[in-house]
């Protein structure tokens, strides 16, 4: 099993080599690569995102950034036999743990649990080491170091 999980390791570590460049000459950043094999078929998620600050991955963006991923592999073939692709974005509820992915957070709101405890406030600014949480009318800097963890959260 460990031979099975390493030879994973290799191959997410490949393939993040081979397309970090690829999504960021398509005006995107990489976030992660998953592999996943399930007897003969495999699949592959390539998860990407806005570089920085706020805004939205389209879906006509989203499809050229899948279509250059796509090239890409097929031109390097790096999975063994047959695999499905899947680019897609993190979510609506993604989770935040660096300053970039606080900087995408501005203007949203965030569940963001520290030594102090688990608020729920809007991203309201958003700079290299702290973010500043507006919770109840009342801001809040926040050193991104201080957060144990933090994720974008949907309030309706």
């Amino acid at each position: 099993m460990a031979k099975t999980a390493n030879s994973a390791e290799a191959l997410e570590s490949t393939l993040v080599e081979l397309l970090a460049p690829v999504v960021e000459g398509a005006g995107a950043v990489l976030e992660r690569v998953e592999t996943t094999r399930a007897g003969r078929y495999s699949t592959v998620r390539a998860v990407v995102d806005l570089a920085d600050g706020p805004g939205d991955l389209d879906l006509d963006t989203l499809g050229e950034i899948t279509q250059v991923v796509s090239d890409a592999l097929d031109e390097a073939d790096p999975v063994k036999g047959q695999y499905t692709l899947e680019v897609s974005t993190p979510g609506a509820e993604r989770p935040l743990s660096t300053a970039r992915e606080f900087r995408r957070a501005v203007g949203h709101d965030a569940e963001v649990t520290t030594a102090a405890g688990t608020v729920t406030g809007t991203v309201e600014d958003a700079g290299e080491d702290s973010f500043t949480l507006v919770v109840d009318g009342e801001p809040r800097t926040v050193a991104v170091d201080d957060v144990e963890s933090a994720r974008m959260v949907v309030v309706l």
